[in-house]
């Protein structure tokens, strides 16, 4: 499970990184991203131009009733997509990328959890697969109460993130982006190709304090070494 990360990459920074277009939200950096929180995803035109959008994380599909179904779905496992409804019309046609600093994972020990920062081993920005959505609040008046909405796919964790969980976000190759971000792509085989554990010299990780297990607290601070990680 993905649940917490790291975003502080301006709307500038991330357009240069993605060969996206120069416009986006610029949204405020934060060290403790949490569910419901609004992020920037990469999206792509029918054209193949790519740009920054603002998405709420936490995917309400379309149908849904209430806007609170997206807190309990932050995270899309890769094998099921298929399977459940609320991913499987996403998967063909509403993908995009998350752009990630890094994300924090808690790993099981004789004392108890234990916080641990995990980000690109060259220090680039993570492009983590997502799905997203579009939803209407049915008590708003006709064209109003829009709402755009994301979910992180996950996988089995590689070598490197396997003794602090079994779980991963998919990370994508820059080679691969055009392929998973064209919505004219409706391939779902080979699209679900793409979401494998990366590979294992992709991660480094060290251990942080305690203090990022509160959503209140999203300061750079919160990312800084703390002790030995003894995995």
């Amino acid at each position: 499970m993905c649940g917490r990360f790291v975003a502080t990459n301006s709307a500038a920074q991330l357009a240069a990184f993605f060969e996206t277009s120069p416009d986006g939200p610029d949204l405020e950096s934060n060290y403790n991203v949490a569910p419901t929180t609004d992020v920037i995803g990469v999206v792509s035109d029918a054209d193949g131009q790519r740009r920054l959008e603002a998405f709420r994380w936490g995917l309400v599909p379309s149908w849904a009733d209430d806007v609170r179904i997206g807190s309990r779905m932050i995270n899309a496992r890769a094998e099921t997509l298929g399977e459940k409804p609320s991913f499987r019309r996403p998967l063909q046609r509403t993908r995009l990328i998350i752009p990630m600093d890094g994300f924090y994972e808690w790993r099981t020990t004789p004392t108890g959890k234990q916080p641990v920062y995990i980000h690109g081993a060259d220090g680039s920005p993570l492009a983590v697969a997502g799905l997203w959505t579009t939803w209407r609040d049915p008590s708003c008046p006709p064209d109003e109460g829009w709402l755009h909405s994301c979910t992180v796919i996950t996988t089995a964790a590689n070598g490197t993130m396997r003794p602090v969980h079994d779980r991963m976000p998919v990370l994508l190759d820059r080679s691969r982006w055009t392929e998973w971000l064209d919505p004219a792509n409706h391939d779902v085989s080979s699209l679900r190709e793409l979401l494998v554990p990366a590979a294992d010299d992709l991660l480094v990780m060290h251990r942080v304090g305690t203090e990022v297990n509160s959503v209140r607290n999203r300061g750079p601070h919160l990312r800084e070494p703390v002790g030995e990680l003894d995995l």
